[in-house]
């Protein structure tokens, strides 16, 4: 399978039934979930590994993982419609390698090769990342994901996985579009800036 064509399998997915704010539950783009996915691939991070997904909402990278191969990955996911969305989308896939585990992240205790998420921003709840880098980190020793490309949280992200005995091997700076569905939106489609990070235990 090719990026672009992981790219496209991973647009066509279902998308939040019922977004939260509190959540910011933005659906994760296919080119950008596919960035990333291709990314670890490419390092021999997802191919006949066990992978977390936290956060996980409706699937996409957890689906996109299992499309290049991987083992398991575990989907834990807080909110239930997200949840159920996320089994349709695989059930549409015929993708069989995902166990999906309804609760915080905080409650996962597994062992896994690779973490994937795309975690809460931390526009509505400040810092609402932590718990997510917290737990990748006591998970795994390789750890994907996705921050707003700001000056402010390039800084934090920085000296917070250093704390955790963390490296940035790889920071990938990519536009996310965020379609309007909350009612503070101003626009139909706002295109806000994202690194997609890859660290690793030192």
């Amino acid at each position: 399978m090719k990026k672009k064509h992981l790219a496209m399998a991973l647009s066509r997915l279902k998308g939040f039934p019922n977004p939260k704010p509190e959540l910011e539950q933005y659906r994760t783009p296919g080119n950008v979930a596919a960035e990333l996915l291709w990314l670890a691939h490419s390092l021999g991070d997802i191919e006949g590994k066990v992978i977390a997904d936290l956060g996980a909402g409706t699937g996409v990278l957890s689906i996109g993982a299992c499309l290049l191969g991987a083992e398991k990955v575990y989907a834990v996911e807080i909110d239930e419609n997200a949840l159920k969305t996320a089994r349709e989308n695989a059930r549409s896939l015929s993708i069989d390698c995902i166990e999906f585990i309804n609760a915080d992240v905080s409650e996962f205790s597994g062992r896994v090769d690779t973490v994937i998420m795309n975690p809460p921003f931390g526009s509505q709840v400040k810092h609402a990342d932590r718990p997510f880098l917290i737990k990748a980190f006591e998970v795994s020793d390789v750890v994907y994901s996705i921050h707003l490309a700001k000056p402010e949280v390039r800084t934090f992200i920085e000296s917070f996985v250093r704390d955790f005995g963390f490296s940035i091997t790889h920071r990938v700076t990519l536009p996310f579009e965020i379609p309007a569905q909350f009612f503070f939106h101003r626009k139909k489609l706002e295109r806000v800036p994202v690194d997609v990070y890859r660290f690793e235990r030192v």
